[in-house]
């Protein structure tokens, strides 16, 4: 999602600038440790949100390390090209990238221990001894990697957030790709997911999208948004909150004016059309529920589609803890958190996406909010909460966050978008289970939210656990089986209204957070008994 500053920033200490791109060395997995002291804080996630908690956080006076699933800082937002690949100018696909390298700078020379290619599959609570434990997969990937256990006094959550997916007929064929995930791609990899990409979906992110493919070379033949803009201009007052987003937006529809690419508001893909892989797509107009009008669909020729509604922050960790969420305006579930970032769990906290989507800027304020309060709250000295730099934070962070919720509000996906989703249409492509499968276990069989859904039909039990599904399933299941968007859909419907309250689910909550070979579970402490077989 498009970030950057609405205002200059307010640390108490000016960033320095860092030093020239320099590449770390890869990393290489490490036999399985325990250090002999816990940290002060334990921080999950290298994006903005973790490296700005984790560098407030120690220079507070505190230990801290940082586990990431990535070998480099940045998160999604700032994914730039492995070493290898030798690019001259990592900053080219990137706005803010100065201020990132400032906060990595600081990072990097804070003394902070920095745990990369580390796939955090649990936390367990502290049990009598006030120490929690972060059990973790090291490795390239999590399949197969080499346990690793950490322990801390704190946790800070900076997970981020994972695409949102709507399916249609032919979204399983090569070629359909996330948004975002289009983006990865060239950030982290310089390349493109083909010369001729149609990018859809509904979010601020499809215009960053469509002119980073389009400055790369791409042909972009059409943005194609599901939403309107009309929900902006309801909320003024927040709007002022973010001028400097409302410019990056100018911007990037100012590229697509000179590479010619048309936006079609109110309009979706329906339907992908090809044989070995994605050859056009069917763009069809939408009414304010989303539902496709008859009659309006147009045939678009493309060797790519690059598709999301959105961003679902990744709570997996923490409502494995029983974290409290709340819906958002866009229909997801975030994690609720205090005025200082902590959670409903005393001893963990949350920044970034984990509590609701925001962009960079928003999840840096949080980050560094949450590590003055660890620090406040390790060191005995609430004082810090109250000072001068804290109540700035706070005030920025409130006003980043107004902003955001219009943004979400605005894109909510509206309840008629299941009208464009046939019977035999895939929805879970794990497992194969089309709509009409869970319609019939909603209507047949009285299945009315996605766990159900899940235990009749198995959609959801696939390697993704229901990332790229679980939206679908859930609107489906609230419908009943009745199709057509009739029911309660995943966000708000009509142009700026409210998701919140519209999908029945709440966020599940699950002893692992991704995939775990038996053997690693085995190995476990005898202390970790307990946890083994919670839920």
């Amino acid at each position: 999602m498009p970030g950057s500053p609405s205002e200059p920033h307010e640390p108490s200490e000016p960033y320095e600038p860092s030093e020239p791109y320099e590449p770390s060395e890869p990393y290489e997995s490490a036999a399985p440790y325990e250090p002999s002291e816990p940290y002060d804080l334990a921080v999950i996630g290298a994006g903005p949100a973790g490296l700005a908690g984790a560098v407030t956080a120690c220079e507070l006076g505190l230990s801290v390390t940082v586990l990431d699933a990535a070998p480099q800082t940045g998160g999604q937002y700032f994914r730039h090209p492995a070493p290898g690949l030798g690019a001259a100018r990592p900053q080219a696909l990137h706005h803010d990238w100065s201020e990132f390298t400032a906060l990595r700078g600081r990072f990097e020379a804070s003394g902070v221990t920095h745990l990369p290619h580390h796939h955090v599959w649990t936390v367990r609570p502290p049990d009598g001894d006030g120490i929690w434990t972060v059990h973790a997969l090291t490795g390239p990937d999590a399949h197969g990697g080499t346990p690793a256990r950490v322990r801390a006094r704190t946790i800070l959550l900076a997970t981020g957030a994972y695409e949102r997916q709507l399916p249609f007929p032919g979204w399983t064929l090569p070629g359909v790709i996330g948004a975002g995930g289009a983006q990865a791609m060239l950030k982290s990899g310089l390349v493109l997911p083909g010369r001729r990409i149609v990018v859809a979906g509904s979010g601020p992110l499809l215009l960053a999208v469509a002119s980073s493919l389009a400055a790369a070379g791409a042909r972009v033949p059409a943005v194609v948004e599901a939403s309107g803009y009309l929900g902006y201009a309801r909320r003024p007052y927040a709007l002022a909150a973010g001028p400097h987003k409302l410019l990056e937006a100018a911007v990037h529809g100012s590229a697509l004016l000179r590479h010619r690419t048309p936006l079609r508001t109110r309009s979706a893909v329906t339907e992908a059309h090809g044989t070995d892989r994605v050859e056009a797509v069917t763009v069809s107009r939408l009414d304010r529920a989303w539902r496709p009008v008859p009659g309006t669909g147009r045939r678009i020729a493309c060797d790519a589609l690059a598709v999301g509604h959105g961003l679902v922050p990744q709570t997996e960790l923490a409502t494995g803890l029983g974290c409290a969420t709340r819906r958002t305006p866009d229909g997801t579930h975030a994690l609720a958190l205090d005025a200082l970032q902590e959670s409903s769990v005393p001893g963990l906290w949350a920044a970034g996406e984990t509590g609701g989507t925001g962009g960079w800027d928003l999840a840096r304020t949080e980050g560094e909010l949450a590590g003055i309060a660890v620090a406040a709250r390790l060191r005995g000295l609430p004082a810090l909460t109250r000072s001068r730099r804290a109540r700035a934070l706070a005030r920025r962070r409130d006003r980043l966050r107004a902003f955001a919720d219009v943004m979400a509000a605005a894109h909510a996906p509206g309840p008629g978008w299941t009208a464009w989703l046939p019977d035999d249409t895939d929805v879970c492509r794990c497992e194969e289970v089309t709509a009409g499968s869970i319609r019939g276990a909603a209507g047949a069989l009285g299945a009315r939210d996605a766990r159900t859904v899940k235990l009749l039909t198995r959609a959801g039990m696939g390697w993704c656990q229901g990332r790229m599904c679980g939206a679908a399933v859930a609107c489906l299941a609230a419908e009943g089986g009745r199709g057509g968007g009739r029911g309660d859909g995943a966000g708000g419907g009509a142009e700026g209204g409210t998701a919140q309250g519209t999908v029945p689910p709440s966020a599940e909550r699950r002893p692992l957070a991704v995939p775990v070979p038996l053997g690693a579970l085995a190995d476990l402490p005898e202390e970790s008994g307990r946890h083994r077989t919670a839920d």
